[in-house]
């Protein structure tokens, strides 16, 4: 789970960096700014999937990406793919999980063989 969401915040960092490459020239100082911190913190966040709280911070990631569509318009509809492909990321990661969970505990009671 852990992969498949730190692949979905690092693109979504990138996907920021060209998102301020079309802010530079109709955007203030303080929203470019305020998107290279989203950028950044998007990267930081992508090594904290450690902890629970990573995935608590990427969620909350996701709201400002979004609420980046203010400043420019196709952030709405970007960052809503990649809000839902954090969301799916979570899902599939999730049911690996479990899957993976489930060999283990039929290979540890049927032994080696």
């Amino acid at each position: 789970m852990r992969v498949l969401c730190a692949a979905v915040l690092s693109m979504e960092s990138i996907l920021m960096g060209f998102a301020l490459l079309i802010a530079k020239d109709q955007a203030s100082i303080d929203q470019i700014w305020f998107g290279a911190a989203i950028a950044i913190l998007l990267l930081l966040t992508s090594g904290m999937l450690k902890r629970k709280g990573g995935y608590l911070l990427g969620s909350i990631w996701q709201i400002f990406v979004i609420g980046y569509g203010f400043v420019i318009p196709l952030m709405f509809y970007l960052g809503g793919l990649f809000a839902l492909l954090w969301v799916v990321a979570i899902y599939l990661g999730r049911k690996g999980e479990a899957i993976k969970a489930m060999k283990i505990a039929s290979l540890d009671k049927d032994g080696p063989k």
